[in-house]
């Protein structure tokens, strides 16, 4: 087959596979899923950051304890010694062997994971502690449920598929979002740059950062929509998304509520002339500002009531100003934290995951750049300077308290906005002639695939045989359930389908009436041949 009929039928498939709303979020959440689950696979039981804790604390409020008894907890985290407040609950016995299992391989490269211990099977109940006692139940009950139906691993690992579920869909309202546009590639684009291999590492284990950074995304992507590419037809459905994406974002941890602010404030620099006016015309506004408010203010009262009372020795050279010096430094480390730095933080990706990844991001904040109105440049620039300057000045308020404690994917929520803001700059600042769009977002997609595949591969191999062993573990000393080929081909081939969804044909620019801007999205993007609206999921 030569180059162009190939081209072409990929070109067909891909506008196949976005002709309906709901066909296109199918598709999406269909291939998100299969790489969130596929990390689920290939990671070992508690082998990915505190989750183990989060184990404890989803079985616990499945079973209605929403909170427990205070105790303290001697820590030695990175040399700082003290005593962590953690929250006691009742649960079968061999959940208080979870803390133990990834001792003998995190931070231990060339150790694969198969000397963890297996886990027992005793029922009979007895107190375990765990660190995520002060957190929002909400995201602990929508995971933690499998676990009265199946016991043991197997309950773990369904525990993890929900979380799966949960981040699958959200990503998914993001894409169906992002193809509302006229550019409708480059928009893709820039959820899928967005949804870093860490996003989806973290969407396939149960901790509660998944479900910020795929919420996150879904919130930028709607609100960049609403304000910056207005469209009265799809006007209510944007403001639902904004809302769920909303009330997981807020409903997880309390920096959620700053996130969401965050996103509102620079969605608000881009707006286009007139586009708020019409969102505060819509009665749905309101019904989703109440739902949102009466969420933080239940957030804001559970974190109130169930304070961290920790002990961290810290040492008195630890100063504010020290903090912050620190972790300026540490800027490279958390922007790569954010790409993929896997386990316990002990497995960074690959350079060539890194070099790619990081190009992308460049590629779009420059053409970001170069479209952009000079405030839309602005709020570029903007985010790249919060990026750099909210962990600096986060890290040094709480140093003396709780020691350098912060990790990149912390700041995942908020920083997915960069390459959102960027692509959608250039998706609706863009002349359809004059640059090669279609060609820029398959290539670029096409690498992004690449990348991630080999991130998956290489946290896999590690895990099987260790830094030090065999490039292809083909004598895995561990293995995923059902192999470490089947996950990889899984895994491949879900990053490459995605590719179709960006190769979908931009739709055709409507003639604007008497001199007005005109909305990015056609007339079909929402509406049948006669102009009758089509149904349209939600997320």
């Amino acid at each position: 087959m030569t180059r162009e009929p190939m081209t072409s039928a990929l070109t067909r498939l891909a506008d196949w596979s976005a002709r309906t709303p709901r066909r296109l979020w199918a598709l999406s959440f269909a291939l998100f899923f299969a790489l969130a689950a596929s990390w689920s696979a290939a990671t070992p039981l508690g082998g990915s950051p505190d989750e183990h804790a989060h184990f404890i604390r989803a079985a616990a409020v499945a079973r209605g304890q929403l909170g427990g008894t205070e105790v303290m907890v001697p820590h030695n985290v990175a040399g700082i010694e003290g005593k962590f407040a953690e929250t006691g609950v009742k649960l079968p016995q061999w959940y208080t062997e979870l803390p133990h299992q990834h001792d003998c391989y995190s931070w231990k490269q060339v150790r694969p994971a198969s000397c963890a211990p297996a886990i027992g099977h005793s029922e009979k109940t007895v107190q375990a502690t765990t660190a995520a006692g002060r957190y929002h139940p909400a995201f602990y009950l929508a995971t933690g449920w499998p676990s009265l139906l199946v016991k043991g691993p197997q309950g773990l690992y369904l525990m993890r598929l929900m979380a799966a579920v949960i981040c699958s869909a959200l990503l998914a309202s993001a894409v169906v979002t992002a193809a509302e546009w006229r550019r409708r590639s480059v928009a893709v684009l820039g959820v899928l740059t967005a949804a870093t291999p860490m996003a989806l590492y973290m969407g396939g284990v149960v901790n509660p950062s998944g479900g910020e950074i795929a919420a996150g995304i879904l919130v930028w992507t709607a609100l960049l929509s609403l304000l910056v590419s207005p469209d009265p037809r799809l006007l209510n459905r944007r403001l639902a998304r904004v809302g769920i994406g909303g009330l997981v974002l807020i409903n997880i941890r309390p920096l959620g509520l700053i996130w969401f602010a965050g996103a509102v404030v620079f969605a608000l620099l881009l707006q286009q002339r007139g586009a708020l006016r019409r969102v505060l015309r819509r009665k749905a506004l309101w019904v989703w500002t109440a739902l949102l408010g009466l969420a933080t203010a239940g957030a804001l009262l559970w974190a109130g009531a169930h304070p961290d009372n920790s002990v961290i020795n810290t040492p008195k050279t630890l100063t504010a100003g020290e903090a912050a010096r620190q972790t300026f430094g540490n800027t490279e480390t958390y922007v790569q934290q954010m790409i993929g730095y896997f386990g316990w933080l002990d497995t960074p990706a690959p350079a060539f995951t890194y070099l790619i990844w990081l190009g992308a991001i460049a590629v779009l904040v420059a053409l970001g750049l170069a479209y952009g109105r000079g405030r839309e440049a602005l709020a570029l620039v903007g985010m790249l300077v919060a990026i750099v300057v909210v962990p600096v000045v986060a890290q040094s308020s709480q140093a003396e308290k709780l020691g350098m404690v912060w990790q990149g994917r912390y700041l995942l929520p908020f920083a997915v906005g960069l390459p959102l803001m960027a692509a959608l700059i250039g998706a609706s600042r863009s002349q359809g002639r004059g640059f090669p769009w279609r060609r820029l977002t398959g290539f670029t997609v096409a690498g992004l695939a690449l990348a991630n595949a080999a991130a998956f591969f290489w946290v896999l191999r590690r895990f099987a045989v260790g830094t030090a062993g065999p490039w292809v573990p083909f004598s895995a000393h561990w293995a995923p359930p059902g192999g470490w080929i089947l996950w990889t081909g899984v895994y491949t081939a879900a990053a490459f389908m995605l590719v179709l969804i960006a190769l979908m044909r931009d739709r055709e620019q409507p003639a604007a009436a008497d001199g007005a801007d005109a909305p990015d999205e056609a007339p079909t993007a929402a509406t049948g041949t006669a102009g009758r609206p089509r149904a349209a999921a939600i997320g």
